[in-house]
C-alpha cells in the first residue's frame, strides 16, 4: 500500500514552482499542468459508513490514467488502494468500439484509461470497478478479486442493491454473477445488429443524460431493463480520416432530426428463474424512455416516458401484474427537462422536482400522486436533490438561491419551512452527502479547488482531503500575481433581462491604450459558463496576452428558468446573437476597448455561436475561431434538435432560419474553422458543406483540421489547436 498527504502529493507533482515567472504560462503548460486549474482527483465517493472519501486520481506520470484511493477522515492520510497498472500487468488497455462510442457520450471518460468508475456496496465492505473490458471486487478486508475474464467487453458494471451480485451488459445482453461463488447467469437473450438488452441508445446516452439501461429492484430479486431496436434508424456513411491518411468507412446509425428514432421496450427479469416478462410503455411507440426506477418495496417499476416533442412526461407506476397507473404528468409549452430527483419513501411518498412554476423546485408526493407540498419556491432554480433523510425528516440539495453563478448546498424539512443554507463561502460547491457529513468541492475566482469534508449541521470543515491555499510557496502562486484582473457583473438584454458575464482584461492597463476584445460564448441550451469559480483556460491565457475577454451567458442558457430558456425555442440563432452584440456594446462603452477589433470563439454551440456572429452581424464581429460547429440543424439529432426546433416537416422555415447558410452572403471578416475528422457528434459534414459554400462564393477563411479525432479534439493536440486560435487572433485583431 502506498501512503502519502494527497494535497502535498499534488503540490509536490507540480510543474511550476514559486520562483516562475507569469510569463512562462504557454499553452502547454496551461494544458499540461493539472496543478494550474485544481486539483486531479475526481469520482469523489463517501464510503456508506462516513469514515473514508474514495477518488479516482492520475499517475503522476499520466494524469489520464486513473487509479483508486481512499482518504482516512480521522488520520488525514490519502491510500492508493488500487493501482491500474499492476491489475493490467504492464499492457496497454483495449476497448471495444461501444466502449470507446460510451466514453465519448459521457464527457468526463473521454481520453481517460484506467479505472473510470467505481462503486461501494451497499453495505461498505466492497468496491467494485471494471478495468480493460473486466470486472474487479475489493473487498477492504482482503484482496483484489477478478470476477470475469473474458475476450467480449463487459460494461455498465454495478452492485446489486444488497452487494450479493454484481451485473453487466457484454455483447449487448444483461448478466448477472454471483460475487461469492463467481457463478454467471445470463439473464436476457435475443440481441442482435439492430437490437440491444440492457443498454442506453445514442439519444439517450447524448441528449437525455442517461447511461445506463438497467436497474435492479432495491430487494435485489428483479431487473428492469430496456430492449432497444434500431433497425428503422438510418444508417449514416461517415468517414473518418486517420492520422496515417487512411479513410476508415463506418456506417453509423444516426437519428437525424425529423427521422426515426428507436423503438424501447421495458422488460423485467426474475433474478432466480431468469425469465423475463414485458411492461406495457403504452400505445405511442415514438416516444423516449427517459428515466426507470422502483419503488422502495420493489413491489412497482417506474418509468418516465417522454412524448417525441418532449413537452409532456408522464411518470407511470406498473406493479409487474399488468396493473398500471400515471402518478404525475409535467406539460409546458417550452419543453420538459429530464432530471434524477426522484426519491421514494419507505411509506410510498416520494420527493421530486419540478418546473411547473417555470422555476424547478422540490414537491412532496402521496404514494398516490397527489401533491402534499412544495418544499422549496421562488424565483430561483433548484440544481439537484443530493440526499434525502427520512428519519431527520429533511432534504438535502444543490442550487442557486443566492445567485445564479454560485451553487450551494441547502436543507429544506418535509414537513415543510425555511430553506437553510449550509456550504459557506461564496463561489461554487460541488457536494457528496453522507451521514452528518459532506464532502464539498468547493473554488472562487481567487480559491483553487480544494475539498474539504464539512459537517451537515453547520458546514464546518472535518478534515482537509486537499487544502490549496495560495500563498507565495504555492505553485498556483505564479498564476494569481495579479496579471489578469477578473470581474464578474450584468448587463441588460433587448428585453431588459438581466444577464450574467465574466470579464477577463489584463490588470494594467497601459493608458490611452485601445485593446482588442474577443466574446467567448457557448450560447445553447443546458449550459452554464457565467460560475464564481476557480478558472484557468484559455480566456485567462488571452487576457494575459493583452485582450479584452467577455463571457456572457445568454437568454436560451441554463439555471435561470424555462422562460429564460425558451426564447430559443423554434429561433435559434436569434436572441443569443442580440444578447452578444449587447455584451459588445458594454464593451465598447469602456475607454480602453477598440470597437473595431472585436473577435469571437466558441466549440460545439459556441462555434455554432461564431458563425452566426461573423455572417448576422459583420460589422460588429470583425474575426472568430468556430470549433467543431453544428451548421445546418437538419444534420443533426432527434432528441436535442427536435426539443428546440421542433419536427423539420412543421409548418414554417424554422431550420433554414436557424441554419448559418442563409446568411453567409454577408460575411466579410476573418474565420478559422476548426473541426476532427472523425466526430461521431457533430459529424465532419458540417464543416464540409460549409467549406464549399464558402469556397462557392469566394469567401476566404482559413482550415484546420484533426485527423482521428472526436468531437472533444483531445490530447496533445489540443496545445496545437490553441496556439493555432491564439496565432490566428494575433494576426487578425492586432
Amino acid at each position: 500500500m502506498k501512503k502519502m498527504n494527497i494535497a502535498a502529493a499534488l503540490v509536490c507533482a507540480a510543474s511550476m514552482t514559486a520562483a516562475a515567472k507569469a510569463d512562462d504560462l504557454t499553452i502547454e503548460r496551461l494544458l499540461g499542468s493539472p496543478s494550474l486549474s485544481g486539483p486531479t482527483v475526481q469520482g469523489l465517493q463517501l464510503s456508506p459508513d462516513g469514515k473514508r472519501v474514495t477518488f479516482l486520481r492520475g499517475k503522476e506520470e499520466n494524469q489520464a490514467q486513473l487509479d483508486l484511493w481512499e482518504f482516512d477522515v480521522t488520520t488525514g492520510d490519502a491510500t492508493l488502494l488500487v493501482d491500474s497498472n499492476v491489475l493490467l500487468g504492464g499492457e496497454a488497455e483495449e476497448l471495444s468500439e461501444e466502449e470507446k462510442a460510451r466514453r465519448e457520450r459521457n464527457r468526463t471518460l473521454t481520453g481517460k484509461s484506467g479505472i473510470l468508475s467505481y462503486f461501494w456496496s451497499g453495505d461498505g465492505t466492497k468496491l467494485l470497478f471494471p478495468l480493460g473490458g473486466d470486472v474487479y471486487v475489493l473487498p477492504l478486508e482482503g484482496k483484489v478479486k477478478r470476477l470475469t475474464k473474458t475476450p467480449e467487453y463487459e460494461t455498465d458494471i454495478k452492485f446489486s442493491p444488497k452487494g450479493t451480485y454484481v451485473s453487466f451488459v457484454r455483447d449487448r445482453e444483461l448478466f448477472v454473477v454471483n460475487v461469492d461463488s463467481g457463478t454467471e447467469k445470463q439473464l436476457t437473450t435475443g440481441s442482435s445488429d439492430t437490437i440491444a438488452n440492457g443498454m442506453a441508445e445514442f439519444i439517450a446516452q447524448e441528449e437525455l443524460g442517461r447511461y445506463t439501461g438497467y436497474w435492479w429492484s432495491p430487494d435485489e430479486t428483479k431487473v428492469a431493463y430496456e430492449q432497444f431496436d434500431e433497425s428503422g434508424v438510418i444508417v449514416k456513411d461517415r468517414y473518418e480520416v486517420q492520422p496515417d491518411g487512411g479513410v476508415v468507412t463506418l456506417k453509423q446509425r444516426y437519428p437525424e432530426a425529423g427521422s426515426a428514432n428507436v423503438t424501447v421496450k421495458l422488460g423485467v427479469a426474475e433474478v432466480a428463474s431468469g425469465e423475463s416478462h414485458w411492461v406495457s410503455l403504452g400505445d405511442e411507440e415514438d416516444i423516449y424512455l427517459g428515466r426507470v426506477g422502483w419503488t422502495a418495496d420493489s413491489s412497482n417499476v417506474i418509468f418516465q416516458r417522454l412524448n417525441r416533442s418532449q413537452t409532456l412526461l408522464d411518470m407511470i407506476a406498473s406493479d409487474l401484474n399488468g396493473g398500471v397507473e400515471t402518478l404525475l404528468s409535467e406539460k409546458s409549452d417550452i419543453w420538459v427537462n429530464l432530471h434524477n430527483n426522484l426519491n421514494f419513501l419507505a411509506d410510498g411518498r416520494f420527493v421530486w422536482t419540478s418546473e411547473k412554476t417555470g422555476y424547478r423546485h422540490i414537491y412532496l408526493y402521496g404514494s398516490d400522486g397527489k401533491e402534499i407540498r412544495a418544499l422549496t419556491a421562488g424565483d430561483w432554480v433548484v440544481n439537484e436533490i443530493e440526499k434525502v433523510d427520512a428519519g431527520a425528516g429533511l432534504v438535502y440539495f444543490t442550487g442557486y438561491k443566492d445567485s445564479p453563478i454560485e451553487q450551494h448546498l441547502y436543507s429544506v424539512a418535509l414537513k415543510g419551512g425555511e430553506v437553510v443554507r449550509i456550504s459557506r463561502e461564496a463561489g461554487w460547491h460541488q457536494v457528496e452527502v453522507g451521514d452528518g457529513i459532506f464532502v464539498d468541492k468547493f473554488s472562487s475566482p481567487d480559491q483553487p479547488p480544494q475539498i474539504m469534508v464539512r459537517s451537515l449541521a453547520d458546514g464546518t470543515t472535518r478534515s482537509a482531503v486537499l487544502a490549496n491555499e495560495l500563498d507565495s510557496e504555492h505553485p498556483f502562486a505564479p498564476y494569481n500575481d495579479g496579471s489578469v484582473e477578473t470581474e464578474f457583473g450584468t448587463i441588460k438584454a433587448s428585453d431588459g433581462t438581466d444577464l450574467y458575464y465574466r470579464l477577463y482584461r489584463p490588470a494594467t492597463l497601459e493608458a490611452g491604450k485601445k485593446y482588442p476584445a474577443v466574446m467567448a460564448p457557448y450560447g445553447g441550451p443546458h449550459g452554464q459558463r457565467v460560475r464564481r469559480e476557480w478558472k484557468l483556460d484559455f480566456n485567462n491565457y488571452l487576457a494575459r496576452n493583452g485582450y479584452v475577454v467577455m463571457v456572457l451567458d445568454n437568454r436560451g442558457m441554463w439555471n435561470r428558468g424555462l422562460a429564460f430558456e425558451g426564447h430559443i425555442k423554434n429561433a435559434m440563432g436569434t436572441v443569443e446573437i442580440d444578447d452578444q452584440v449587447s455584451g459588445v456594446n458594454y464593451l465598447k462603452g469602456r475607454d480602453y476597448i477598440d470597437g473595431d477589433r472585436i473577435g469571437i470563439w466558441g466549440w460545439s454551440y459556441g462555434g455554432y455561436m461564431t458563425l452566426m456572429a461573423l455572417f448576422k452581424e459583420p460589422d460588429v464581429f470583425k474575426a472568430g475561431v468556430s470549433v467543431a460547429p453544428v451548421t445546418d440543424w437538419r444534420l443533426y439529432d432527434t432528441g436535442y434538435t427536435e426539443r428546440y426546433l421542433g419536427h423539420p416537416d412543421a409548418p414554417g422555415d424554422v431550420y433554414n432560419k436557424s441554419s448559418v447558410f442563409p446568411y453567409v452572403d454577408t460575411f466579410n471578416g476573418d474565420l478559422l474553422l476548426i473541426h476532427g475528422m472523425a466526430d461521431d457528434n457533430v459529424f465532419f459534414d458540417n464543416s464540409v458543406k460549409l467549406m464549399s459554400v464558402l469556397q462557392n462564393k469566394n469567401k476566404p477563411f482559413e482550415l484546420m483540421t484533426y485527423p482521428g479525432k472526436k468531437h472533444g479534439i483531445r490530447g496533445d493536440v489540443q496545445a496545437h489547436l490553441y496556439n493555432r486560435a491564439f496565432d490566428f487572433f494575433e494576426r487578425s485583431l492586432k
